[in-house]
């Protein structure tokens, strides 16, 4: 299994920055991969993930939260759905340390990439996780701290 984080100081309330990432719905804006991120079945907790993939494939997935403490953390790791297994791990975590004017924040992602046939798929997925994890902290700085973009 594999994981990153990255930690970040961001000039920006802990809780407008938990109150961005908690529904997970807005990791499109950050992440240039993730083509959407959408609630399951009207269960807040529960996700369903689209990822692109290399030559035109789209890799999908169903995430679960898993841990939330409103405005210090949220976690989440992709679950079974539909009888069949998730063609990926994942798991990861966003937290958020208030220092006041602004805000400490880390995030975490672990995954795990399976054999067979859709392994290419993934190691393209997952190339250079550590640059795509720091792009996305630094999108994500650049919307707390213009917040006239994330309107």
């Amino acid at each position: 299994m594999g994981s990153v984080a990255h930690y970040l100081e961001i000039q920006a309330p802990a809780q407008r920055c938990y109150d961005w990432w908690r529904p997970l719905t807005h990791l499109p804006e950050i992440f240039p991969d993730v083509q959407r991120v959408e609630p399951r079945s009207g269960d807040a907790d529960l996700t369903h993930w689209v990822v692109s993939g290399p030559a035109s494939t789209n890799v999908e997935w169903d995430a679960r939260i898993v841990d939330d403490e409103p405005g210090r953390k949220v976690a989440w790791k992709s679950v079974e759905g539909d009888g069949k297994s998730n063609t990926v791990s994942t798991a990861g975590a966003v937290r958020f340390d208030d220092h006041g004017d602004t805000t400490g924040v880390e995030v975490s992602l672990q995954y795990d990439t399976p054999g067979g046939t859709v392994t290419e798929a993934i190691a393209t997925l997952f190339a250079d996780p550590q640059q795509k994890v720091e792009r996305a902290l630094d999108s994500f700085k650049q919307l707390m701290e213009n917040p006239s973009r994330t309107a």
